[in-house]
């Protein structure tokens, strides 16, 4: 498993649910998520998450309350962007899914989407990972899809590979400040 936590969230996953559930359960028991319980699962801040809206990369909310079309959308730019800079995020999602605010030109519903990441996330093994397995972990999820097959498995592509790399900065910039402390003691 490549991530203890939801990707795009500080959320453990927890009796072997899957993140939709966990998600869809906490829209269930608050009748729908507020910005600041949003910034509080995803560390992010209100503004940045506002910014997205204003920007269309994430659907307005309706009535202050994100339901799991806003927070899969959020939570795939949340995980994506440690690697991806926004406009390329944006982009993507819209080769998959056209327009934010369109539903009608979607190929596939963005908790889908959403889902099927954490997914491919959570079936990966970081230590073996080669394109052959994440394909075919991809492939093998996707096997139910009947439309546009092949642009889902490039997109989903496009995003495990931005998880991972994402991860691996992340790693790389916690033992540059490691090696910067071990400079200072000389």
């Amino acid at each position: 498993m490549l991530s203890k936590t939801i990707p795009g969230t500080n959320i453990e996953y927890r009796n072997n649910k899957e993140a939709s559930q966990i998600i869809e359960e906490m829209i269930e028991i608050t009748g729908g998520l507020s910005l600041s319980q949003i910034c509080k699962i995803t560390n992010l801040q209100t503004s940045t998450i506002q910014n997205w809206v204003k920007r269309k990369y994430v659907p307005r909310p309706d009535h202050k309350k994100y339901y799991e079309r806003h927070i899969s959308r959020i939570l795939l730019i949340s995980a994506l962007r440690e690697c991806m800079n926004i406009e390329d995020i944006g982009e993507l999602m819209s080769m998959i899914n056209g327009d934010t605010d369109d539903e009608t030109d979607d190929i596939i519903s963005e908790t889908r989407l959403y889902d099927y990441f954490c997914k491919a996330i959570s079936k990966l093994d970081l230590m073996s990972l080669n394109d052959e397995q994440i394909s075919k972990t991809i492939i093998d999820l996707l096997k139910d899809e009947t439309v546009y097959k092949e642009r889902l498995v490039c997109g989903l592509k496009v995003m495990v590979y931005a998880y991972i790399s994402g991860r691996c900065l992340n790693e790389i910039n916690n033992n540059l400040n490691k090696l910067k402390i071990y400079q200072e003691v000389r």
